[in-house]
């Protein structure tokens, strides 16, 4: 595979640039910005292998780099590194978990799953979308997890991290297209698309779908699209009945015929979720910033 102009995002070995910020624990401290307290500088790593352990380790924040949208915005792309090879962690939106300025909080994960089998962490998770006169000022996203406070700005004057987005010139393999049902907006690219709310009962299974498909730039591309679902946020345990799909190209026949995939969701307490679903080629395009989509559904479950 050819690699990209731009090798952005940050890996789990010595070469590694993890732009980690860390901050003091006090509470009274903990909203200070976190580009004024490096621990790492550009081009160094504070961490390497040597952090990867069952539980008891924080998750990294980590700024993947930045992408402009045809309206003239941005879209700065943020994934994370649960450094537990079993342990998932949980840190609801609040004084855990929060991103500033604030008008761009609420965007971010709350549930951080283990390292994921065959990979190295968890790109590209969501984006925050700022104007396009957004400057040289920073986004920066803070998580308290395993009593470590760990901070990254996002910024769109480093050249080195703009991405592709959902386009990649010079590329055969494309990010797959996502929509919620049929006529909705399409989504592709790590900003991806969101669906409407969707209501629940705790305990009894709710049927959600989405439905994926290639373009026809992709049409000699007869690998199959695999999509995978995730609890987003939320404060309950949430159920797939199958969480991974394999979507072979036959099943869509020509490019742009689309295909529904559903999976059975139960919660187990009452409140407000967002799910998420990532569908995506293979596994090692992640580490060149290519070529995924994420989808967001909101999902109201009542008692």
């Amino acid at each position: 595979m050819k690699r990209p102009r731009h090798r952005s995002g940050f890996l789990l070995v010595a070469t590694v640039v993890f732009n980690v910020v860390l901050v003091a624990n006090e509470a009274g401290t903990v909203a200070q910005r976190a580009s004024e307290r490096r621990v790492a500088n550009p081009g160094e790593t504070q961490f390497d292998v040597q952090v990867l352990r069952p539980s008891g380790g924080p998750v990294i924040p980590i700024f993947e780099g930045w992408y402009q949208n045809p309206d003239g915005s941005y879209e700065l792309s943020f994934g994370y590194f649960n450094t537990n090879t079993e342990e998932v962690l949980e840190a609801l939106l609040g004084p855990d978990n929060f991103i500033e300025p604030a008008e761009f909080d609420g965007q971010q994960p709350t549930r951080f799953e283990p390292v994921p089998e065959g990979d190295r962490r968890h790109w590209g998770v969501f984006t925050v979308n700022v104007p396009s006169d957004f400057g040289d000022r920073d986004v920066v996203w803070t998580l308290r997890t395993s009593e470590q406070t760990l901070s990254v700005p996002g910024r769109l004057t480093r050249a080195p991290y703009q991405l592709a987005g959902w386009e990649f010139p010079g590329r055969t393999s494309v990010a797959p297209s996502l929509r919620w049902q049929p006529g909705a907006p399409v989504g592709r690219g790590p900003a991806g698309v969101r669906g409407d709310l969707v209501h629940a009962k705790v305990g009894e299974p709710r049927a959600i779908g989405v439905w994926t498909t290639r373009g026809a730039e992709s049409s000699d591309d007869e690998r199959p699209i695999s999509v995978k679902w995730f609890k987003h946020q939320g404060a309950g345990e949430v159920g797939f009945s199958k969480r991974i799909h394999q979507v072979q190209a036959e099943s869509w026949g020509e490019p742009g015929n689309w295909v529904e995939v559903t999976t059975d969701v139960t919660f187990s307490e009452p409140g407000e979720y967002v799910l998420r679903v990532l569908a995506f080629n293979i596994v090692r395009e992640f580490e060149f910033q290519c070529c995924w989509t994420n989808g967001f559904v909101p999902v109201s479950v009542a008692p």
